[in-house]
């Protein structure tokens, strides 16, 4: 018999799966990062030293800010540190902020799907097509986008589940007395 302060196995196993996930998004982007701070340095190296600049670096660069923005976006909205504007929630009264967290966590499930749904006909459409230095696949510019719109929508919907089970934690959304 579990404690009424226990969350239930469900969702216990749900947190650790999405929570997971974000910490992937976090440390994929994390090493995106590190990885682009190296070849902008090679590239200076080679210009400034070498006298011959590496004409790669900017395309993998392009790629490499998707997967940080992309997937440090998708993290940031399975932590509650993504951008947003809560002014209006906080003027309301606790039933009416309540009505906007679930509008807001529907809205950006269906947005999540949209992105995931359209990035992979994009993916499709563009992996034919080579991008330009680097001979890649085109299609690699559109799969962050498609990833994180799949894990928008896991996360928005976990947001909801917990939501509808009244274990949500965020501070600034509903009622909490």
């Amino acid at each position: 018999m579990q404690e009424p302060d226990t969350p239930p196995v469900f969702l216990q196993k749900m947190d650790a799966v999405l929570g997971l996930l974000a910490r992937a998004c976090v440390f994929v982007a994390g090493i995106a990062i590190v990885i682009m701070t190296g070849i902008f340095a090679w590239l200076v190296f080679g210009r400034y030293v070498l006298n011959d600049t590496p004409t790669w670096v900017e395309q993998v660069s392009l790629l490499l800010v998707m997967v940080i923005a992309f997937l440090g976006a998708a993290a940031g909205v399975h932590n509650h540190t993504h951008l947003s504007v809560v002014v209006f929630r906080n003027i309301v009264p606790n039933w009416v902020r309540t009505i906007f967290v679930i509008v807001s966590d529907i809205l950006m499930a269906g947005f999540g799907g949209m992105m995931f749904w359209y990035g992979i006909e994009l993916t499709k459409f563009k992996w034919n097509t080579l991008i330009p230095l680097i001979q890649w696949s085109e299609g690699l510019r559109s799969l962050p986008l498609t990833i994180s719109g799949a894990l928008l929508f896991l996360f928005s919907i976990g947001h909801l589940i917990r939501l509808s089970m009244g274990r949500d934690e965020r501070q600034d959304n509903i009622d909490q007395g």
